[in-house]
């Protein structure tokens, strides 16, 4: 199993760090983990909320969890709202089921990991996890559509 290396984790986050100053966006805090949710880095930006590196770690978790982005963790707890709350009570409340984390990918689509954005907008921290990902020359579930690895882009 490949895992995600600490120098593609920190280009990682130093893009999106980056990218949200050019946007303008709010204080921005960022985790990337490696499968099975292990924290390789966290930057959390000055003047960021408390909490924030618990939220960004839930979007992670969510996405590792479910096997999807956040986002989409977000709509299944709104269409099935006693799976999600099994899910949330198995996990020990770790789901954070928001826009803002993403499955990490290598080239082949081969999961490597995962990153959890928060601070700005729910849309907001999604499209910037998209831009670390990719800035790192990793993909997306979206990126890998029609590869030999499963991805899930819809519920």
């Amino acid at each position: 199993m490949a895992m995600i290396t600490l120098q593609q984790a920190e280009c990682i986050i130093d893009a999106i760090l980056a990218h949200a100053r050019e946007l303008d966006c709010r204080p921005i805090s960022v985790v990337v983990v490696e499968p099975g949710a292990i924290v390789k880095a966290f930057k959390k930006e000055d003047g960021s909320a408390m909490m924030r590196f618990e939220m960004a770690m839930g979007k992670a978790y969510a996405a590792l969890a479910m096997g999807r982005t956040s986002s989409l963790v977000r709509i299944r707890a709104q269409e099935k709202p006693l799976f999600m709350d099994f899910l949330f009570k198995a996990s020990a409340d770790r789901i954070f089921a928001e826009g803002g984390g993403m499955l990490i990918r290598a080239a082949d689509g081969e999961l490597l990991g995962a990153v959890g954005v928060t601070g700005d907008t729910e849309a907001r921290d999604e499209e910037l996890a998209a831009h670390g990902i990719r800035n790192a020359g990793l993909k997306t579930d979206e990126d890998c559509e029609g590869s030999a690895h499963h991805v899930r882009l819809q519920n």
